[in-house]
């Protein structure tokens, strides 16, 4: 990381790929607001994961009964900022990109019953105590196996594009990829890796919600044991603490979809045997 300069005559995105580097790499320090703006944003985001079907006008209401003062406005920018949509509305959890294509959803009434028959992936926000960072998620969605996930200040499709390479070069390729229909997963660069590795691209759509909220059992776990728990100050710490606690989700904690098994064990029970087959 040494070796980019922001003086170069190169952008930092040229220096990054002469040097194979991604840039979400550079960036652990955290987005800022101010104060005031960061502490209604984690109210908010733990009021969110109680009710996640408040939109701005409940949330607002919310806040003013705790004497808060977050008026409906602030709270709508902030929501969007921290990506949080209710359930009832159309699962967009960031924006549409005006020219990017949309992909049919291919998951309604499929039984999933099989590691790498579907992955998915999402983002949520990440609260500091000087900012906040967000965090992108490749899951399993059979055995709820984190398989690869990354940090990043940006919003930017690259360090999603950067956790599913990873995840592809760790775990093969899955049948069929299910995402939201945000920017960053309907951009080239995403949908390249996936078309390249003749993976079925699928979109949550309106009905939806119910499956992109899967993943969201995942974020509140997380914040509740790990983030909240922890006054991570440094962007290299909360991706350590992170590390850490994901590591004991795949591997030491039980998912009540699988009994007794963790991710770790209901991934490996069924694909273990295919690959000493092949």
């Amino acid at each position: 990381q040494k070796m980019v300069s922001r003086d170069h005559k190169l952008s930092m995105r040229k220096q990054c790929e002469l040097l194979q580097l991604s840039r979400s790499r550079l960036y652990y320090q955290p987005v800022g607001e101010s104060a005031e703006n960061l502490r209604f944003m984690e109210i908010i985001d733990k009021q969110f994961l109680e009710t996640p079907w408040y939109g701005s006008r409940q949330m607002a209401r919310h806040m003013k009964r705790n004497n808060h003062q977050c008026g409906r406005h602030r709270v709508r920018r902030l929501m969007r900022l921290m990506r949080l949509v209710p359930i009832y509305q159309e699962p967009n959890t960031s924006k549409k990109h005006p020219h990017h294509k949309i992909w049919p959803y291919l998951l309604r009434n499929a039984a999933i019953d099989r590691p790498n028959q579907v992955w998915c992936a999402d983002i949520t926000y990440i609260p500091m105590p000087r900012g906040f960072l967000y965090l992108v998620a490749i899951m399993d969605w059979h055995s709820r196996k984190v398989l690869s996930w990354r940090l990043s200040n940006s919003m930017d499709a690259d360090f999603c594009v950067e956790a599913l390479k990873e995840a592809l070069a760790k775990h093969g390729t899955p049948e069929i990829f299910n995402t939201d229909q945000g920017s960053q997963f309907t951009s080239g660069v995403w949908i390249d890796v996936l078309v390249d590795a003749d993976i079925k691209i699928s979109m949550d759509g309106k009905g939806a919600w119910r499956d992109n909220r899967m993943i969201e059992r995942l974020w509140r776990s997380l914040k509740y044991e790990c983030v909240y728990l922890n006054a991570f100050e440094t962007g290299s710490e909360m991706r350590a603490g992170i590390g850490k606690w994901l590591t004991y989700y795949n591997s030491e904690r039980p998912h009540s979809t699988h009994g007794i098994l963790t991710p770790d064990e209901a991934y490996v029970s069924k694909t273990e045997p295919m690959r000493l087959a092949a």
